[in-house]
């Protein structure tokens, strides 16, 4: 038989486009029109995304030349002609290659944007915590309103309930919770760790018991990939183990050794994933030799991005700035940097300030619904008496809903009064200034006056509330 020709193999490539094309939109109809979604829709809509992405698979090994000068790599998955749809969740926006580029520094602190195929970060970032598929208290396009460009996910939660494959059946993780934007999802190695009594650790991965019915459950490097492949997460954190602070050095270079072959395991398993990114975590504790090891071991691994983890873990504000002196440092600097699980707002814009460009916590979301309140003169709690009378706003310069539209004295009295609204209205103000922090920052940074913006910062917050009536 005689081979394809050139013009012949493009031909398929094109077609095969085409078709592809077709059946997204065909996906994005059936998703919005079977509303909510019933047996045979999903029947339908997992027979068409299987046999695209059979098809696809078969154009790629007949036209392997043809993909390689288009600058793609051989395998089961490629994108047609630098152009590659997520058929796997219907989506109808073309893929974009993942990539990092920074717009301006000030000192260590750095401003840029990560590109997905989802849409762009802007850095430095903080990520709301969805850890259940929902930021508490919060609709996703409110979530969307503060001025969030990414929210987190988080496996180990995801994996037990509803269960990884359930979200896959039903469309991936961006269409289960109804978000569009960038999801990071940790790897699940800090949860497992934290079970201490019910998990058994061995170089292979961890056994656990599940925390909401004792059933038990293996989380390898592995297992950990294939549940953020199966939620369809853009941002994938490698497995590691995250040992609590303080330990000894001995059991830090032990753990952080494990956590270095895990991220080669987890590189191998994530495979060649165009348009997702897999993250590398730094461990080492407060042992600045041991980061170095770690730093050296992930890069020569080769990741899209690098964590700092094993921080924020007991050792206090002073000990995790020491270490963030020198810590970002060790990591390339043409790759995103993320704190993971920081913090009260003065560690972030002191991370910032070393050189790490994203962040996540759910003290915002967890800090509102028990009366916490953020604002730029400190923090407020909003069940104190001395609110019960007070017409005034949260804050008379932020422009969120709850400061809008409502008093001190009636979120008082809705916190008082155990309403539902109380934790809408004070979550929202608290993602709402989050991210309005990491806008002054992104700003000052661009702008070259960075440290003058913190010298504001830390005067307002200084000042402490403004006096009651």
């Amino acid at each position: 038989m005689m081979a394809q020709s050139g013009a012949t193999q493009h031909q398929d490539v094109t077609d095969f486009g085409h078709i592809n094309l077709v059946v997204v939109w065909v996906l994005g109809i059936l998703r919005f029109a079977c509303r909510p979604p019933n047996g045979i829709c999903l029947v339908v809509m997992k027979l068409l995304k299987d046999a695209t992405t059979m098809c696809f698979s078969l154009v790629c090994r007949n036209n392997q030349k043809i993909l390689q000068g288009m600058g793609q790599r051989q395998g089961d998955r490629f994108s047609f002609a630098g152009l590659a749809f997520s058929v796997s969740h219907g989506m109808t926006a073309v893929m974009t290659p993942f990539s990092f580029s920074l717009t301006g520094t000030d000192g260590k602190a750095r401003t840029g944007t990560i590109r997905t195929s989802r849409g762009d970060i802007r850095t430095p970032a903080f990520m709301p915590v969805g850890t259940a598929a929902t930021v508490k208290a919060m609709l996703p396009g409110s979530v969307r309103e503060t001025g969030a460009d990414i929210l987190l996910g988080n496996t180990y939660h995801l994996m037990l309930r509803p269960t990884a494959e359930r979200i896959d059946r039903l469309g991936g993780l961006h269409a289960f919770m109804n978000w569009d934007r960038p999801i990071l999802t940790d790897s699940g190695g800090f949860q497992v760790m934290s079970l201490a009594g019910l998990r058994k650790l061995t170089e292979r991965g961890v056994t656990f018991k599940s925390h909401i019915d004792g059933s038990k459950h293996e989380l390898t490097p592995e297992r950990s990939m294939e549940i953020q492949r199966l939620l369809g997460s853009d941002i994938v954190m490698c497995f590691d183990e995250c040992p609590a602070l303080p330990a000894d050095k001995a059991r830090i270079a032990q753990s952080m050794e494990l956590s270095m072959r895990w991220a080669a395991r987890s590189r191998d398993a994530f495979g060649d994933r165009p348009g997702h990114a897999l993250f590398g975590i730094q461990q080492g504790g407060l042992e600045q030799d041991l980061r170095a090891q770690s730093a050296a071991a992930l890069t020569e691994i080769g990741f899209d991005g690098y964590a700092v983890g094993g921080l924020a873990v007991g050792e206090g504000q002073a000990s995790m700035f020491d270490c963030l002196d020198y810590a970002p440092d060790q990591l390339p600097i043409d790759k995103p940097r993320y704190l993971m699980g920081v913090g009260k707002p003065d560690d972030i814009v002191g991370a910032v300030a070393r050189g790490i460009d994203m962040m996540d916590c759910v003290l915002p979301s967890r800090s509102g619904r028990t009366g916490q309140v953020f604002t730029r003169r400190g923090v407020l709690n909003i069940k104190n008496a001395r609110h019960m009378d007070d017409p005034r706003p949260l804050d008379e310069d932020c422009t969120c809903p709850a400061c809008r539209g409502y008093s001190r004295a009636y979120l008082h009295h809705a916190f008082r009064s155990h309403e539902i609204i109380s934790s809408m209205l004070l979550t929202w103000h608290n993602l709402h200034y989050y991210q309005d922090l990491m806008s002054g920052m992104r700003d000052a940074i661009e702008a070259g006056t960075f440290d003058a913006w913190q010298a504001v910062f830390h005067a307002q917050r200084e000042m402490g509330d403004i006096d009651p009536l």
